[in-house]
């Protein structure tokens, strides 16, 4: 059976403001990506993008 093709979702200002307030209090990547309903490597890539490290958490 064929993987089902995901759509993607562009990132809104409110999820980019949580995303910011949810790295600058340290909290894990998976749990920010769970919060926003997004994969971890989504949130991961959109933090890299607009120059927030999440690199020191798991």
């Amino acid at each position: 059976m064929p993987k089902k093709a995901k759509k993607r979702r562009s990132w809104t200002s409110t999820e980019v403001r949580e995303l910011k307030t949810l790295a600058r209090k340290k909290t894990p990547a998976a749990r920010i990506a769970k919060r926003l309903k997004r994969s971890e490597g989504a949130t991961r890539q959109k933090a890299f993008s607009i120059g927030l490290s999440l690199d020191s958490r798991s």
